[in-house]
């Protein structure tokens, strides 16, 4: 017979079984309390040491674009210092055009302003009308540029608050000092682009005075007392509020005792140095995040031990319901938060990624002026091959057409390459080099060419090796330089009844490429190669061509050079480095 169990066993079962589980939930708790505790020291760490190579990241690029702006405006003055039509209204004292010739150049220069000055110290030109007639004798910037040979750099404070950062450099005829040429630079756009981030960043001179900052009430002033009167927190704050719905910072942004993190460069220039700080808010949303993941899924655990033991008693039964609704509702109000920051990280991505493209449509405009140039002879050499098509239509020879039609979807083609460079160097800053061979880009180029020869007649002589002649550059570069030196020949050879060009093509020490005319010859060997320097007549060329095909040559490490060859005409020679079959094997 088997004994009924009594209320007393039926007590002390029932309590074991509490006991046992109540040893497991208590093994559950420290496990959670385990887990939470080490993953927030490690993800501490880990997304400490990430914020702070952002923020190294972020200032090396802060700092270089600001060089780079620098760098870009210093060879300006030098540039207009030589301008003949700015040198010429000096002379003659008629600024009539000056002012709008100064407009056509900052566009295109990108700087704040350009002014003129004449050697009194008198504004006759300026890309700000309001500026004109005013009396700069007594400013540093006129005086150090009348005393000094080269281009002076100075750094004037403002009456309204803030800096003006300003080239200037003496305008001379001979040995006469005829007045100064002023560009200044537009180095405020770097602070208006800081105020749109959630860094507090500022630049110090050499003496460490505070000449630029996203915060107004920092400059001119050191460090120290710049954040005495406003600490870096909350010139963080002040931006976020500018830039976002944000009114406050949560309160654990303070992480380790430090409310900000402080990093520091040096920049190569004049002893400047750029500071940043960066707040630890995003650290602790996202070591927030995973510990709430982590919370949610004990808290689960949780609910389904509850859930077990609510089937044991209709007590526990009810309140373990009552439990399981309001852990119901903190994974609801943890769900909310983390969707609410996961849109604020999506937004945050966003804004850097428009920054970047920005940055990279910034350096397209540098070489604007260069491809409008070097697309002018596929475009007309497009606009023969539609002229000829035409014609064999309408002599029913569309075979012949159609090979115009080929022509012109390689000058497309070619076009397209230029324009895929242009964007290589937006991205990437330098050219990716390969193995190039001379005789196929000539091939090429004469090929571009081909329309204008027929057109003119130009007997042409080619003397090539009989081995390939490689170097190591860009060939739709070198092909460019090609393009230039032909055309620079057939425009030479223009008034010459039998046009004859020469090309050459040897290889030595160095790979060299000799264009050679007949055609009257080069006036002015030194100012050859400088930019805006030009002997065509008005609407046929700005200057640009053999300053660009220098620059270019130079790049890839050779030289080009002009010389009178003694049959008369001119000679042009492309040197590059000759690439040794080791290298090219290697590559």
């Amino acid at each position: 017979m088997i004994d009924a169990p009594t209320p007393r066993s039926l007590w002390s079962r029932s309590s074991a079984i509490n006991w046992r589980l109540r040893v497991a939930l208590l093994l559950v708790l420290v496990a959670a309390v385990a887990t939470v505790w080490v993953t927030n020291r490690l993800l501490s760490d880990r997304f400490t040491a990430s914020t702070r190579y952002r923020a190294d990241l972020r200032l090396a690029l802060y700092s270089g674009n600001l060089l780079s702006e620098l760098r870009r405006n210093a060879i300006v003055p030098q540039l207009l210092a030589r301008d003949p039509a700015l040198i010429a209204a000096l002379q003659s004292k008629d600024f009539s055009l000056s002012t709008q010739r100064l407009i056509s150049f900052v566009e295109e220069i990108g700087a704040a302003s350009l002014i003129l000055l004449d050697g009194d110290g008198r504004t006759v030109a300026a890309t700000d009308r309001n500026r004109l007639g005013q009396q700069r004798r007594t400013e540093s910037y006129f005086v150090e540029a009348i005393r000094s040979n080269s281009t002076v750099f100075s750094v004037i404070p403002r009456e309204a608050g803030g800096y003006s950062f300003v080239y200037s450099r003496r305008v001379v005829d001979s040995s006469n000092l005829l007045g100064v040429i002023v560009v200044e630079v537009d180095l405020q756009k770097f602070e208006r682009a800081w105020a749109g981030i959630s860094d507090a960043v500022l630049v110090t001179d050499s003496t460490g005075t505070i000449i630029l900052s996203s915060e107004p009430r920092w400059r001119g002033v050191n460090e120290k007392e710049a954040l005495q009167k406003q600490d870096p927190q909350g010139a963080i704050q002040r931006a976020i509020r500018l830039t976002t719905d944000w009114t406050a910072l949560p309160p654990d942004a303070y992480l380790r005792g430090e409310a900000v993190m402080r990093l520091e460069t040096r920049i190569p220039f004049r002893g400047w140095r750029m500071t940043s700080f960066t707040t630890y808010a995003s650290i602790r949303e996202k070591v927030n995040t995973v510990l709430a993941l982590e919370i949610m899924g004990f808290a689960i655990l949780l609910a389904l031990a509850f859930y077990f033991l609510s089937r044991k008693t209709a007590l526990r039964m009810a309140l373990f319901q009552r439990e399981s609704a309001e852990l119901r509702a903190l994974n609801a109000r943890l769900q909310r938060e983390i969707a609410e920051r996961e849109r604020v990280q999506e937004n945050l991505a966003v804004a850097e990624q428009t920054l970047a493209q920005s940055s990279k449509l910034a350096a397209l405009g540098e070489m604007s002026a260069a491809v409008s140039h070097e697309l002018n002879q596929p475009l007309a050499a497009m606009k023969t091959y539609l002229a000829g098509a035409r014609l064999l239509l309408r002599r029913n020879r569309a075979e012949e057409a159609l090979a115009s039609f080929g022509r012109i979807d390689d000058l497309l083609e070619r076009m397209g390459a230029i324009t895929r460079q242009l964007k290589s160097y937006a991205r990437k800053g330098s050219d990716t080099l390969s193995p190039v061979v001379l005789g196929d880009a000539l091939a090429s180029s004469l090929a571009m060419m081909e329309p204008q020869l027929r057109q003119r007649h130009v007997k042409i002589t080619k003397i090539l090796p009989k081995e390939p002649v490689r170097v190591m550059g860009d060939r739709m570069r070198i092909e460019q330089v090609m393009i230039n030196l032909l055309r620079n020949a057939l425009d030479a050879t223009k008034s010459v009844k039998d046009p004859e060009v020469e090309i050459l093509l040897a290889a030595g020490e160095t790979a060299t490429l000799a264009v050679r005319d007949n055609g009257p010859g080069i006036e002015n060997l030194e100012s050859l190669f400088e930019p805006f320097y030009t002997t065509k007549q008005p609407g046929d060329g700005v200057g640009l061509g053999l300053a660009i095909s220098s620059g270019i040559v130079n790049d890839l490490g050779g030289r080009l050079t002009a010389r009178n060859g003694q049959r008369g005409g001119a000679v042009f020679e492309m040197q590059l480095p000759i690439l040794d079959e080791g290298i090219e094997a290697a590559e």
